[in-house]
C-alpha cells in the first residue's frame, strides 16, 4: 500500500520549510538615495515614505510567520558598481535581488524583531557609519609599512600603543559613564570614532567589544601616521550615572586630549573650554551647557619605547 500526504499536509510542510529560510533586506534609508533608484523603470515606488511603510508592513509580515529576516542598507552607487563588474542589467528586480544578497554578505545588518523602522535604521547607519570609519583606519593602518631602522610593523606598534593608551585612559577617568570621541584629520570627513563606557562601585569596565576595537583602530591610525587628532571625553557621575543620567542630581565633565609624537597630550582646561564652546564651521563663541565643567586632560604615560619610529 502507497501512501501519499495529503495537500494539507504539504501546505504544512512548506510554511515549516519557509520558516526555516531567512529572509533579507536591503533598504533605501533617506530620501537621496530612494531618489536616486527612481530613474530605473522596473523600481516600482514613488514615494519614500510610502516605500518605508510597505517596507516594514513586509517585515512584520515575514516576522509573524516566524522568519528570521536581516536588514541591511541598499547603497545605488554602489549598486551600479556591483552591476557593471557582472555586467548585469541595473533595471531588473532580480539585479537588485542579486545585490541585496551581496550587500547583507559584506555590509551592515541587523536582526528585524518586529519594532518600526524608524527605530531600525538609525541603527542601522550608525553601524554602518562605524564600519565605514574603521575599514578608512584600516587602510591607513596598512599604509605604516615597516620601520626601516629595526623592521617592526609599525600598525601593529601603534595598534598596541593605541590599546595602552585606551586602557589607561579609561582607568584615569575612574567612575562614572564615559563617552569618548576620537578625531583625525585625515580627509573629509575628518575619521572619527566613538566609545562608550561604565565604570561603578570598582567592577570591572563596561564596553562593547566591537566599539573599542574601531576606537583603537582609528586612534592607532593616528599615532602610525601622525596625524593631527585628539580624543575628547564626557564624563558623567552621580547617584544615577550607571543606570541612565539624572540631570538633577549628575554633573559632567569634559576633558581633552591632542594627538602629539604619537602619544595623548592633556589639553588645559581652557583649551578644552575653547575647543568645546566654539561653533566648528563659522568659529563663533557657543554658550556653555549648564551643569557642565571643563577640566583639563589627565596625563597619561606612554609605554616604554624599545625603538624610536620617528
Amino acid at each position: 500500500m502507497t501512501f501519499t500526504s495529503r495537500p494539507t499536509d504539504r501546505s504544512a510542510a512548506r510554511r515549516g520549510l519557509r520558516r526555516e529560510v531567512p529572509s533579507t533586506a536591503a533598504i533605501l534609508a533617506d530620501e537621496q538615495d530612494f531618489t536616486a533608484m527612481r530613474r530605473y523603470r522596473t523600481f516600482p515606488f514613488d514615494d519614500h515614505d510610502s516605500y518605508l511603510r510597505q517596507m516594514e508592513t513586509l517585515l512584520r509580515g515575514l516576522t509573524a510567520q516566524g522568519v528570521v529576516t536581516t536588514v541591511g542598507l541598499f547603497d545605488p552607487v554602489a549598486y551600479e558598481k556591483y552591476c557593471a563588474r557582472l555586467t548585469l542589467d541595473p533595471d531588473r528586480p532580480d539585479s537588485r535581488s542579486r545585490y541585496t544578497a551581496e550587500a547583507a554578505r559584506t555590509g551592515t545588518t541587523l536582526l528585524y524583531e518586529g519594532g518600526p523602522l524608524t527605530r531600525l535604521l538609525p541603527l542601522l547607519l550608525e553601524d554602518a557609519d562605524r564600519r565605514a570609519h574603521a575599514d578608512r583606519a584600516s587602510a591607513l593602518l596598512a599604509r605604516a609599512g615597516t620601520c626601516q631602522e629595526c623592521g617592526d610593523d609599525l600598525a601593529r606598534t601603534a595598534f598596541t600603543r593605541a590599546t595602552h593608551a585606551v586602557r589607561q585612559l579609561l582607568t584615569a577617568l575612574g567612575e562614572g559613564t564615559h563617552h569618548l570621541v576620537c578625531s583625525l584629520a585625515a580627509g573629509e570627513p575628518p575619521l572619527l570614532a566613538v566609545l562608550h563606557s561604565t565604570a561603578a562601585d570598582g567592577a570591572g569596565l563596561q564596553l562593547a567589544e566591537h566599539e573599542t576595537l574601531v576606537f583603537c583602530t582609528v586612534l592607532a591610525a593616528g599615532f602610525a601616521l601622525r596625524t593631527p587628532g585628539g580624543i575628547v571625553s564626557r564624563t558623567t557621575t552621580g547617584p544615577d550615572s550607571t543606570e541612565g543620567t539624572d540631570r538633577a542630581t549628575s554633573r559632567d565633565t569634559v576633558r581633552g586630549w591632542s594627538l602629539r609624537e604619537s602619544w595623548l597630550r592633556p589639553l588645559s582646561a581652557a583649551e578644552v573650554f575653547t575647543a568645546y564652546c566654539t561653533d566648528a564651521d563659522t568659529g563663533e563663541p557657543i554658550p556653555p551647557e549648564h551643569g557642565v565643567d571643563y577640566a583639563s586632560g589627565l596625563p597619561l604615560t606612554p609605554p616604554p619605547e624599545p625603538h624610536d619610529h620617528r
